[in-house]
């Protein structure tokens, strides 16, 4: 592979993998990976330790799945890895706020909107009904607030807005990724706990503790990449609708089990249906 831009989310990829197939681009000081495999599922951990890198300095985990394999929301193993991972970025206790970034329009940016609505959520009238709080229930509250274009309303500002109001421990922003290999389309999870960070800084999804006052932990799926021809064009996986459908369900499960450890998988899932 000849040396070239990178266009990934994917801080293996970024800082690993695609970096060492390059020539002259050896993995940088302040990188640390670690993988691991687990009943056939690739844990990759990955520690920026400095500033000035590819990345946000923090740690990032990516759950990958066989070549053979789409990510299935009826897969507990898969569940629970992801959910051990996922909880050891988050704050131990307080409220969280789970957003869904992206456009539910458009089915490649839809991943977002469509895993909160698989969360359970325990905060509002949903906690008012049940008559007192459950013990070993975490608040957790949800939202998707769709793109500026269509609220007129930047990301940042709405939840800023949202965190002030609701004061929680940590944001929990799940978002559609870009990867640079087409294989990891629609069967890779990455966790990460430096918020919502783009190739481009000034993106109206950067969402950070900077920006937002709360750790903000970031979860998403890669759903696109660029094209090899150009970068005006962008490559999704053939069953895009099942990986946004799959991948949805999966995420919010994860994420159910990762905030609620004292319920089993099924019980979330019946819960949160």
């Amino acid at each position: 592979m000849t040396n070239q831009t990178i266009h990934t989310d994917l801080a293996d990829e970024r800082c690993g993998r695609v970096r060492a197939q390059q020539r002259g681009a050896p993995r940088p000081p302040g990188v640390r990976i670690a993988t691991a495999r687990s009943g056939g599922v690739t844990v990759t951990r990955v520690q920026i330790t400095r500033n000035g890198l590819a990345r946000p300095r923090g740690r990032y985990v990516t759950l990958e799945t066989p070549a053979v394999s789409i990510l299935d929301e009826r897969d507990e193993r898969v569940i629970e890895l992801a959910a051990d991972e996922l909880r050891a970025l988050l704050p131990a206790k307080g409220p969280v706020l789970v957003v869904g970034v992206g456009n539910r329009r458009v089915t490649a940016d839809a991943l977002g909107p469509r895993t909160v609505q698989k969360v359970l959520v325990t905060m509002g009238p949903v906690a008012a009904s049940w008559g007192a709080p459950l013990p070993g229930v975490r608040p957790v509250a949800a939202v998707a607030p769709g793109v500026a274009a269509a609220t007129g309303i930047s990301l940042q500002q709405m939840l800023a807005s949202l965190v002030a109001a609701m004061q929680p421990a940590a944001v929990l922003c799940v978002d559609s990724l870009m990867s640079a290999e087409p294989q990891r389309l629609g069967r890779t999870l990455q966790f990460s706990d430096t918020g919502l960070c783009p190739d481009d800084p000034a993106s109206a999804k950067s969402l950070t503790e900077r920006r937002l006052g709360v750790p903000v932990v970031a979860a998403g799926i890669p759903t696109l990449m660029a094209a090899r021809e150009g970068e005006d064009l962008v490559v999704t996986p053939r069953a895009l609708d099942s990986v946004i459908s799959h991948g949805a369900a999966l995420l919010g499960a994860a994420i159910n089990r990762a905030l609620q450890p004292g319920f089993t998988v099924p019980q979330l899932c019946w819960l949160a249906n």
